[in-house]
This record gives structure tokens, sequence and C-alpha cells, in this order.
């Protein structure tokens, strides 16, 4: 029987770093910042781009290759109890040869030296982690660069997946990654663990029956070194939205 619901059904995260500290360095080990937790392999540092309006957080990372940072809510959806839900984010990178993004939902990320939960390098894709995982990734380890939709379940691929589904392929050339240029990535699940995956508001992927809707996920922006050099990545914005499970235990 259901419990006694209120008005305040609705669960929401807007993180737009208008109040991030202009210098801070993080540690190994995570932290918050904002409402957005964060975990990493090596140190790096977080500050406030002041050239730039909206609120921009821009990250460097360890000097080592495969350093890494990811933001995450630590509160996860269940489709099947709440209906689905949606993550967006929107990135830049410095760089569109080295380095690799995941934008999207993952059900298991190590907190203490944390794994891309895909990973594109010459021309095959690696599903990492125990969970499901749905979302988009961009590998400069890739012989072919390009953003590609990705869907996986237990380290494999889900049925429609593989290699990913590349966005210049739906969208045109114009969207594969490019330096200093501001993407949008959007992920939404629907109760019955549905997938569809976006880029700057062009439908790439959608996925069915690769994902278990009674599993919990994250949203995750995860970034990682393909060099060993330290790189700079900006997110104006990281955006979740749920509903809560009036008849959770």
């Amino acid at each position: 029987m259901a419990t006694y619901q209120s008005e305040f059904g609705k669960v929401e995260y807007f993180e737009d770093f208008l109040g991030i500290d202009p210098d801070a360095t993080w540690a190994v080990g995570g932290g918050d910042i904002g409402n957005v937790s964060y975990t990493s392999v090596n140190e790096g540092s977080f500050e406030s781009t002041v050239d730039e309006t909206g609120g921009v957080l821009a990250i460097t990372t360890d000097t080592g290759d495969d350093d890494n940072i990811a933001l995450y809510y630590c509160s996860p959806v269940q489709p099947s109890s709440t209906g689905g839900a949606t993550m967006e984010a929107r990135v830049k990178s410095n760089s569109a040869t080295l380095g690799a993004w995941f934008i999207g939902f993952a059900e298991t990320l190590d907190k203490a030296t944390p794994v891309m939960p895909a990973e594109f390098a010459t021309a095959t894709m690696t599903y990492n982690g125990t969970g499901g995982m749905v979302g988009l990734q961009w590998d400069s380890d890739g012989t072919v660069k390009d953003w590609r939709a990705v869907c996986g379940d237990g380290g494999a691929a889900t049925a429609g997946s593989g290699n990913g589904t590349r966005a210049s392929s739906i969208v045109g050339e114009g969207y594969a990654l490019a330096a200093d240029r501001w993407d949008i990535v959007r992920v939404e699940l629907d109760s019955n663990a549905t997938a569809r995956v976006y880029l700057n508001g062009k439908l790439i992927k959608t996925f069915t029956g690769g994902l278990t809707a009674s599993d919990l996920f994250f949203p995750v922006v995860m970034y990682e070194n393909r060099s060993a050099a330290a790189r700079l990545v900006e997110v104006d914005y990281f955006a979740y939205r749920t509903a809560r499970d009036w008849d959770q235990a």
C-alpha cells in the first residue's frame, strides 16, 4: 500500500558552480563542490572561470597519464520506482586530442580509483565495471575521434551498443568534439530503463532492454587524461532530475 504523499515529490539538483573557491586544490579521496560530489585518480585543482558568465567550473587534472576526475550526485535513481530520470551537463575541453569523457548514468564507480565506465581505443570500445551504464563517450585513443553513445552492463556491451553509435554519423561531422567549444550532453532514463542519449539537442541513440529498471544509477560527469600532462576542462552546469519513491521502506 502506498504511503502518504505530499507536494514534495520532485527530486532535482542543478549545480551552476556559482560559489566556487577561485583556487582550490582537491585531494585524493574525493569530497564535495557545491551540491556535487567528486572523486579522482591523483590530485588536481578547481577554479572559478571569471572571464565567462553563468558560473563555470574549471578543472585541471594531475599530470599523469590516466589521471581523472569524476563529478557525481550521490543520490541514485531506481527507474522502476521513480518513473525514470534525466541528467544533463554542458562541458568544454581545451584539447580535442588528449583526453576522454563519459557523461551519463553509471551503477558502479570506484570512489578510491575511479575507472571510466567505457573507453574507446583504436577501434574497440571496452565496457568497465560490474553494473549498468549508459551515456555519451569520447576518447582520443580512438583512431576516429567522435562522441559515441554507449550502453553496457556487467562489463559488456548491451544489445545495439557494441562500439557505440557515432554522433557524427547521426547529425553530421560538425558534432565531433572540438577544442574550446561547448557541448551539451543529455541522457534520459524511462521507468523501464529505456535510455535516450542526446548531443546538443540531437538524439544520437535509444537503447531498449539493455539495463535493469530496478538497479540504482548515479549521474556522473567524468574526464580522464590521455597523456602525461595536466589537462584543463570546464563544466558550465550539471543537472539531474528524478522523483521521490514514496513506497521506499
